[in-house]
């Protein structure tokens, strides 16, 4: 069952925490200002596990320097714990995402079902 994330107004999202992982579904936007909530709340659910992380991007409309930092320090965290970070993306993304050549660190994926096969390939 999915649950809503106290995000803010530009983004907004649901959590879903199943077995060996979670699943964050997000709309809106990833920038500058949505970005400490963003954290704040992604550190929390790292912190309460599963380590494994699927972020569903395929509805953001915009992502700017600050988010894909962000994203960044979502991936160093959860890799610290010894998890992993799958994150689906539409092209809006993807091409920020490869303006910066980021695209293999933050395993990028065409949908949930592949995001999820490549969790049961690493565990």
């Amino acid at each position: 069952m999915a649950e809503p994330l106290s995000l803010t107004v530009s983004l907004r999202g649901t959590r879903e925490a199943k077995d060996n992982y979670q699943l964050f579904r997000l709309t809106g936007q990833l920038d500058a200002f949505s970005e400490p909530t963003f954290r704040k709340v992604m550190d929390k659910c790292v912190e309460e596990g599963p380590i494994n992380l699927i972020l569903d991007l395929s509805k953001i409309d915009f992502v700017d320097s600050s988010g894909i930092g962000a994203l960044v320090q979502l991936v160093k965290k959860a890799q610290g714990a010894e998890g992993t970070v799958q994150i689906v993306t539409n092209a809006r993304v993807t091409q920020t995402v490869k303006l910066v050549r980021l695209e293999k660190f933050l395993s990028l994926q065409p949908s949930v079902d592949e995001a999820l096969a490549r969790i049961v390939e690493q565990t």
